[in-house]
């Protein structure tokens, strides 16, 4: 519930708001078609109300009434006082935050409980958080979630030495979660050369002065062919890397790209980045050659359906919100995947089987995925704007829309 004179609340504060599952309700008030892309969702099913405001505002012409919250006020009466609930605390979203902070107020004058999200959609796409995932008395694993994109990074921390794995572009969250162990981080991993969401393995890599390291099929843009313009060390199958007391390996699984790259760390957590999720498993038309790349994702998922059961999978990505524990983590033992993941199940039913079922329900591919490859080829240089425009909306990185 709201605090006494709350009248906004940021990304992190909401998030926080949302993982005690309080009564909310989402009204937000971009474009139809940005609406549809994504929006703010949260543990648990959240009911939203889509209306753009310029639909909403209901400006006095007659009156040269330029009072936005006086022009909310009325388009709330005429408009919405049916479908607003007065038992929930109403959270005002909009694209940066301003037309939303009036229609709050026009809520709140109208005995609502209502708060802005301060920054609108633009500081909830930046929002990221940390869970940790386990600690042992040699090494800490934490889980760097970033809901607006449904985009997942992990960091290994033992001895105060640290390894970030896939992080995102917004990089100060891992500084700051490593400074905060008083750990410096020795090196940087990416699964694979991303397609979803601009990477920022290469500028963690500059700042820390440490490698960036990836797997070398991947140092090439898979469509134009177009070797990558990035300083990295090579990942090979096999290679064993310790940080402080842990260590991982390098399990080499094509796929979802030719240098797709899966992390098992300790023998017991396995970062599988894009290769395999809670709820699907990898999409192989990244380079535009499903019918050549699907035969080695069936591979490479027959090979990690051999690990033991007990394994914790940490997946690079989820589509569904809601299947996150009651901390906000995004975990399975691989055992329980084998049974009630649809893709790996089809994986005991035999290649051919596997690869109609593949080729038969791949999501379209977002034409933004060839762009920002080349941007983490460092092909491309996009500013903060195109950066932006580049990542907006949900991953469309599983192989049946379902990255979960």
């Amino acid at each position: 519930m709201l605090k006494k004179r709350e009248t906004a609340w940021t990304p992190a504060s909401a998030w926080e708001h949302l993982l005690q599952n309080e009564p909310m309700f989402i009204l937000d008030l971009r474009n139809a078609d940005e609406f549809a892309q994504w929006r703010v969702e949260g543990p648990s099913p959240l009911p939203t109300k889509n209306i753009p405001y310029f639909e909403l505002l209901d400006l006095d012409a007659e009156a040269d009434d330029d009072d936005v919250t006086e022009a909310a006020i009325r388009g709330i009466r005429a408009h919405l006082m049916d479908e607003l609930p007065a038992d929930r605390t109403i959270l005002a979203v909009c694209p940066e935050g301003h037309t939303s902070s009036y229609v709050a107020e026009a809520l709140r004058n109208l005995d609502f409980e209502a708060v802005n999200l301060e920054g609108g959609m633009e500081a909830w796409g930046r929002f990221y958080y940390w869970r940790r995932v386990t600690e042992e008395e040699r090494y800490s694993l934490y889980q760097v979630v970033r809901p607006a994109r449904g985009c997942i990074s992990h960091v290994l921390i033992s001895d105060q030495c640290a390894a970030i794995f896939d992080p995102g572009r917004h990089i100060d969250i891992y500084h700051d979660l490593v400074a905060g162990h008083d750990a410096s981080i020795i090196g940087v991993f990416d699964t694979h050369l991303h397609a979803d969401h601009l990477s920022g393995g290469p500028m963690l890599g500059e700042r820390w002065q440490v490698p960036y390291h990836l797997h070398p099929y991947d140092a090439i843009h898979p469509v134009d062919m177009v070797p990558a313009q990035i300083s990295y060390e090579f990942l090979h199958a096999g290679q064993t890397i310790h940080v402080g007391q842990a260590e991982f390996e390098a399990l080499h699984i094509p796929g979802h790209t030719l240098g797709m790259v899966a992390f098992l760390v300790e023998k017991r957590y396995l970062l599988t980045g894009d290769s395999l999720f809670l709820e699907s498993i990898a999409r192989p038309d990244l380079g535009g050659k499903a019918e050549t790349w699907t035969p080695l994702l069936y591979l490479s998922l027959l090979e990690l359906m051999q690990l033991d059961d007990d394994i914790v999978v940490l997946p690079g990505h989820f589509s569904d919100i809601t299947v996150a524990d009651p901390e906000g983590r995004y975990q399975a033992n691989l055992g329980g995947l084998k049974t009630r993941n649809p893709g790996l199940a089809k994986v005991a039913d035999g290649e051919e089987a596997f690869n109609r079922y593949i080729l038969e329900n791949l999501p379209e591919l977002p034409d933004a995925y060839f762009d920002i490859k080349r941007a983490n080829a460092g092909l491309d240089q996009p500013d903060e704007a195109q950066a932006s425009e580049l990542e907006l909306g949900k991953n469309v990185c599983a192989a049946t829309g379902k990255a979960s």
